[in-house]
């Protein structure tokens, strides 16, 4: 896709306290929030140079738009430190792009270990916490790129409380802010749907609230439930429109270095990758300052 343009002047502060960041200047457009995805892993494995990757909603939404898949771009981004590959798919015609995908990868040393699990992410996640392969120090990584409603509040605890040591499994989450309030208010059946999604029985006290005010709610359980440090939400907005904002992606690490990674990924998104040794060098600075202070 093309470059960013600065089109909206309101781009709000995703600051949170105890962790100010610089202003965003360039909205990341809804087909581009797999290049985010990517671009911030690109930076963070430079510092880890390893790593594990967990795609709860694996397979592609929309395969006939280039650079719009995160399981592709993450597993072909390139150093290739991550280590470890879970894709999960609930439809077994959709998980065939899955299998596709990691059959046409090209043979790595060390050997990358990818599996493909075709079931509902909130049983497959027990699969994959138990495989022995999230260990308390290693850099892991949980894309939740659901539809609507489909991630429980339960499947995000286990992610969170899965490592006793060492730092929790940053979670990437997406929340369907454009249409949530239509999606919420339209439950007249099924309402354990929306209370597993929500974690508790007070669902619709969302319906109607501001979405920047829901995003820093889902924010504040994320760090007083889960006991992340940090919790971001980062505005994905429609392209073409004046500023309508579809996803917001919430961003929970307990890495001091985390927000302002995402803070430079969300600003190069649609860029190509800048030269290796440079970018590591002010990573590698940018962490050495924060231990510092």
């Amino acid at each position: 896709m093309g470059e960013q343009i600065n089109l909206f002047s309101d781009l709000p502060d995703v600051s949170a306290p105890g962790m100010k960041l610089p202003a965003l200047k360039t909205p990341v457009w809804t087909e581009n929030k797999a290049k985010l995805i990517a671009k911030y892993l690109f930076y963070f494995v430079l510092i880890t140079k390893h790593g594990a990757y967990i795609d709860g909603f694996a397979a592609p939404k929309q395969p006939e738009i280039e650079g719009s898949w995160a399981a592709k771009l993450v597993l072909e981004s390139e150093p290739r430190f991550l280590r470890d590959f879970f894709f999960c798919e609930i439809e077994p015609e959709r998980a065939k792009y899955l299998y596709e995908l990691v059959a046409n990868q090209p043979v790595t040393k060390p050997k990358r270990h990818t599996q493909v699990l075709v079931k509902d992410f909130n049983i497959a996640v027990a699969d994959v916490l138990a495989s022995g392969r999230i260990t308390p120090k290693k850099a892991t990584f949980c894309l939740i790129d659901q539809y609507s409603f489909e991630c429980h509040w339960a499947t995000l605890a286990a992610l969170a409380g899965h490592k006793s040591l060492g730092n929790k499994i940053e979670l990437f989450y997406f929340l369907g802010s454009g249409w949530l309030d239509r999606g919420l208010a339209g439950f007249t059946a099924n309402l354990d749907v929306p209370e597993r999604w929500w974690g508790r029985a007070d669902w619709r006290s969302l319906v109607g609230m501001n979405g920047w005010s829901r995003a820093l709610l889902f924010c504040d359980r994320f760090k007083e439930e889960f006991g992340y440090k940090h919790a971001h939400p980062w505005p994905i907005y429609e392209r073409g429109s004046s500023g309508k904002v579809m996803f917001h992606m919430i961003h929970a690490s307990d890495h001091d270095e985390a927000p302002l990674i995402m803070h430079r990924a969300y600003r190069n998104a649609t860029k190509a990758n800048e030269p290796l040794e440079a970018t590591q060098a002010s990573l590698l600075d940018l962490l050495a300052k924060l231990q510092t202070t």
